[in-house]
């Protein structure tokens, strides 16, 4: 009787520990650490963690832009010097992108890496091509998002991202 009752505890602790097992392992999926280009972006770029290095770097903000299907990209913090570069260089992306909180400040969750010539490419992943016009004003483009500090339920270098709000967004940044 005793070893009946061990048996289904221990069922079912296993059915707890394998449905646990499996929720952190669609959670991870998620999360932006399991790309090799997400890690190397984050680690070429944690000095952007306060939007400070970013000014202090020659990066000026725009203002905070919204997807018409929900979602945002943030605040981006440019640097038009890196946009005439050919070839993307991981550690000065065109772009860090912020998500602008209460009281002003600024949450770094990716950046964004332009190239005026292509197909342009890094870390063996292409960027998406910008015709021209385009709503930013400049010459056809490519470009590529990485969401590296923030997840992004629709892939980590994807445009928009509905984990992420322009809704705190106040004047001047």
């Amino acid at each position: 009787m005793h070893a009946v009752r061990w048996a289904k505890g221990l069922t079912f602790r296993g059915l707890a520990i394998l449905s646990l097992a499996a929720a952190a392992s669609a959670g991870a999926a998620e999360m932006p650490d399991n790309n090799p280009l997400v890690r190397d972006v984050r680690a070429a770029n944690a000095r952007f963690m306060d939007v400070k290095a970013a000014v202090a770097e020659g990066y000026a903000p725009i203002p905070c832009t919204s997807g018409a299907d929900g979602g945002a990209m943030g605040v981006h913090y440019v640097n038009p010097q890196y946009i005439k570069d050919d070839a993307p260089d991981i550690r000065h992306p065109a772009a860090v992108m912020y998500e602008p909180g209460p009281g002003g400040k600024m949450e770094l969750i990716g950046v964004e890496y332009i190239a005026t010539k292509g197909p342009a490419q890094l870390g063996g992943h292409l960027f998406s091509f910008q015709g021209a016009p385009n709503r930013y004003g400049l010459p056809a483009f490519y470009e590529l998002h990485v969401w590296a500090w923030r997840a992004n339920p629709k892939g980590a270098f994807t445009d928009m991202n509905p984990a992420v709000s322009c809704d705190h967004m106040m004047m001047g940044h």
